[in-house]
């Protein structure tokens, strides 16, 4: 079982299933019928080769034919640099859409299946889950970042900086090939 990087995020019994080969994501990602991508405020920030989260969340939603919307002040960093998200929309108003079983998703083809978190806060990544997790029903959710988020369906354990930044290498690869 992994542990939670805030050591007083206590889930309950329920807890995401550690990440242990990113093939998997690329796996989850093409079996989902409906996937959705979020992507916080520090997708800004720079891997060790200089490359920023935003790179591989726009090559991950585009190779894996998904929807995804921008969270907080990225909108200004996207357009800098011609990534044109589905939608751009504060947190609680997706955490809020995504509880809603009436809302047919940003394309209209009804409710997301499998929904991917990247680059948001820790803290913040938590208390989403937590209410995605108690309240919605039939959404899978999973974490990318490189911390273990409990409430996920999914998530990385806590991992180092370069296995992290290797393993979203790998992700956006594969599903880029097929």
């Amino acid at each position: 079982m992994a542990e939670p990087w805030q050591l007083g995020n206590i889930c309950g019994p329920v807890q995401a299933q550690p990440i242990s080969k990113p093939e998997v994501v690329t796996a989850m990602v093409k079996r989902a019928k409906h996937p959705l991508l979020v992507l916080g405020s520090r997708a800004v920030e720079d891997d060790e080769e200089g490359k920023k989260l935003l790179e591989y969340g726009s090559r991950i939603a585009k190779s894996g034919k998904m929807d995804f919307i921008a969270v907080g002040p990225l909108s200004k960093t996207l357009l800098e640099r011609d990534v044109q998200p589905t939608a751009v929309m504060g947190v609680a108003d997706c955490v809020n859409r995504l509880q809603d079983p009436s809302w047919k998703g940003l394309d209209g083809k009804g409710p997301y299946d499998l929904v991917l978190f990247l680059g948001t806060c820790y803290y913040l990544e938590s208390q989403m889950l937590s209410s995605l997790k108690h309240f919605t029903k039939g959404l899978r959710t999973l974490s990318l970042d490189r911390y273990y988020q409990p409430h996920a369906s999914w998530s990385f354990p806590n991992v180092s900086f370069k296995n992290w930044s290797a393993s979203l290498e790998l992700i956006t690869s594969k599903l880029e090939e097929s």
